[in-house]
């Protein structure tokens, strides 16, 4: 088939497409007239109609209401594929066969009920995989109903915007890597990008992973960890769109800024989208709100601001898995201890001091006053039971205070202080003023707490958890989340890319807390062009890095004579991007106080610069001002790191936190400076 023929089919699967359309029309049509008249029918016959005469029309328009949303939600899917019907096909003869199936791979599928066939592929379905996991030759697949072998004779690639074709490519060879090159060229959009035409051979095999419990994927900066969860989210909900919806699915994710950023890959993908938390909103719901604590986002500023070892001390112990192991011998000691069980004489019938024990660990999750009346109650059915005797209400009263007495009853929060005292470390614990707590003591506080008081409510609404920014979370985080949540999870990061290099997990210490879990690696950087890959990988060097071979301009260090001739270069760098034909910029402070200095500096308000901060609930296009830790997950199109000086980057941290200014870069990377460069840098 020649590309004149590809344009041919084209315009005649778009024109079956709008005939589809126009049948959803009518049907939705006929929905409205039916609802308005049972609608009208209920209303004017109300007084006539018995309760299950009413309750049966009720139901009728509820159906009705259903098949409309499903009708409609089925057109817009149409209406998407009207756009880009498909992005790639490839003929496929099966083993024993002569004629090659051609197969149309595209967001969506599409079976024309009148020839019978089915015109388009959803990249999702099983035959689809062979798109991205084969070139021509032999091939093979996993269908429903065992592998079916082949061989592929052709295969091509299409760029179709606006139902018109604008490209088509064809080879032998991987044709993904030219209209890899090709997207990865573009300009940032405010919204991360869905990446079905450009999935990889190692990407799709992530996707598709059906079988592991918890998939962790170490991915390297810009491999497209995020994307690729989502997709893989995608995934998920098709092939079991049985028994998991996408409210069946949970996110945590960093910030607002960035779940808003990834919230347009879902929709165009045809899911809805998922609900999304954060950390700090699980512990407050665990603690149940009676315990004021420090952000990780303060944390992290406050770590940057000054110098403090015994703070770095303090979360870099609170972050090991020994401190996790150090935690259950506490809870053990506590749980074997908080109860001086005695045996018990009750009217002459003996009660063993260890079935009283057993039963307080049984109600360890009630307040103290219910777990007595429990435990009591509990003896008196075993009275009854054995000795059919009833206690009076003068031996209850006794019974319950007798219990009262066993207990070593303290509150959670003294129970947490005493733990550093039975570790003989006192001074790992630091409220940061008043009652506040420290964010690194935050979960393993809810830790203990689970421990002796167990979960009052397990999360088996979710069916799925997705973990973005893995190694920001510690071990005790990571026990916490498996205790709440016991479903499949996905969890994915980078460990060069943590902001608190004290508190950073590797994927190695997150599959000691799941033993099930799957680690697989994704190495190839596509973000960046291979220039600003290249000068990254001089500030914090890693051997599993591999750039994509994609060239531009090399990054360009700025010394500037003083702050004043720094802050006006950035007002020309600005001017600029706005000429470049580029839609985003990002500059990308160390603090939140320097973010905002500079804001003021430049006249940011005035010049339509955003500024991006912890309450900040979306990302923007445009230029973009925010601190590192804000722009994790992002990219631009251009970055400006300023302050690059050795007094502002100075030690480990702040190589981490350079190091992820510069990979948020897609295109082109400037750092300035006024006084001496950071070493990092040369």
């Amino acid at each position: 088939m020649t590309e004149m023929e590809e344009r041919n089919r084209l315009e005649q699967v778009r024109q079956k497409l709008l005939l589809a359309v126009k049948h959803i029309d009518t049907t939705l049509r006929d929905h409205a007239v039916k609802i308005r008249e049972q609608k009208t029918y209920l209303w004017e016959h109300r007084a006539d109609m018995d309760h299950v005469e009413k309750i049966t029309t009720r139901q009728l328009v509820e159906q009705r209401s259903m098949l409309g949303e499903h009708d409609l939600a089925r057109k817009n899917r149409l209406l998407k594929l009207l756009l880009a019907p498909y992005f790639g096909r490839f003929d496929f003869t099966r083993e024993g066969e002569t004629q090659p199936l051609p197969v149309y791979v595209g967001i969506h599928t599409f079976f024309d009920e009148k020839s019978n066939k089915y015109l388009i592929y959803d990249w999702r379905a099983p035959i689809a995989t062979m798109f991205y996991d084969y070139e021509t030759g032999a091939a093979r697949y996993h269908s429903p109903s065992g592998e079916i072998a082949g061989r592929i004779s052709l295969k091509r690639q299409f760029r179709i915007r606006d139902g018109r074709l604008e490209f088509m490519l064809e080879s032998t060879v991987n044709i993904l890597d030219d209209v890899l090159q090709e997207e990865l060229s573009r300009s940032a959009d405010d919204r991360m990008k869905n990446i079905v035409a450009t999935i990889q051979r190692d990407q799709n095999a992530i996707i598709r992973n059906e079988d592991a419990h918890e998939l962790i994927i170490q991915g390297v900066a810009g491999s497209g960890k995020t994307s690729i969860a989502l997709h893989r989210i995608a995934f998920l909900l098709y092939r079991f769109k049985e028994t998991l919806t996408s409210q069946e699915i949970l996110i945590i994710s960093p910030n607002q800024v960035f779940a808003d950023y990834i919230s347009n890959v879902l929709p165009e993908l045809g899911e809805e989208n998922i609900a999304e938390t954060r950390m700090e909103t699980l512990a407050d719901e665990l603690l149940e709100g009676k315990f004021k604590f420090q952000t990780f986002f303060q944390q992290a500023a406050r770590l940057l601001e000054k110098r403090d070892e015994a703070l770095q001390r303090r979360i870099q112990e609170k972050a090991s898995l020994a401190f996790l192991k150090k935690l259950d011998s506490y809870a053990a000691h506590l749980e074997k201890n908080s109860i001086r069980a005695t045996d018990l004489q009750v009217s002459r019938h003996p009660v063993p001091a260890r079935f009283i024990e057993a039963s307080f660990r049984k109600h360890r999750a009630m307040p103290a006053a219910s777990r007595v009346r429990r435990v009591a109650g509990d003896i008196e059915h075993r009275l009854a039971i054995d000795h059919n005797y009833e206690l009076t209400a003068g031996e209850k009263k006794e019974l319950r205070s007798a219990l009262g007495k066993m207990e070593r009853n303290q509150t959670l929060r003294a129970a947490y202080k005493n733990f550093f005292a039975w570790l003989d470390q006192p001074d790992l614990f630091k409220p940061v003023k008043g009652a506040e707590l420290e964010y690194c003591d935050v979960f393993p506080l809810i830790y203990l707490k689970i421990r002796l008081e167990g979960l009052k409510q397990v999360r088996h609404d979710v069916k799925h958890l997705l973990i973005d920014e893995m190694q920001d979370y510690t071990p005790v985080q990571y026990a916490v989340l498996a205790r709440l949540f016991p479903c499949r999870k996905t969890i994915l990061g980078d460990v060069g890319q943590s902001v608190n290099p004290f508190s950073s997990s590797s994927a190695e210490q997150i599959g000691q807390v799941f033993r099930r879990a799957d680690c697989v690696k994704l190495c190839k950087s596509y973000r960046s062009t291979f220039e600003i890959t290249r000068f990254a990988q001089r500030i914090a060097p890693n051997p599993d890095l591999v750039a994509i071979e994609r060239h531009g301009e090399e990054p360009a260090v700025l010394g500037l004579a003083n702050k004043k001739a720094e802050t006006a270069h950035i007002r020309r760098l600005i001017a600029d991007f706005a000429g470049s034909g580029h839609r985003t910029l990002g500059i990308i402070c160390k603090t939140q106080g320097q973010a905002e200095e500079l804001q003021h500096a430049i006249d940011g308000e005035k010049t339509g610069v955003h500024l991006l901060t912890a309450q900040s609930t979306g990302f923007a296009k445009g230029v973009v001002i925010c601190t590192v830790h804000l722009a994790k997950g992002l990219e631009f199109d251009q970055v400006i790191v300023p302050g690059a000086t050795e007094a502002n980057y100075a030690c480990e941290i702040d190589r981490n936190l350079l190091y992820i200014a510069c990979t948020r870069a897609m295109h082109r990377l400037t750092l300035t400076f006024a006084g001496r460069p950071t070493r990092f840098v040369h």
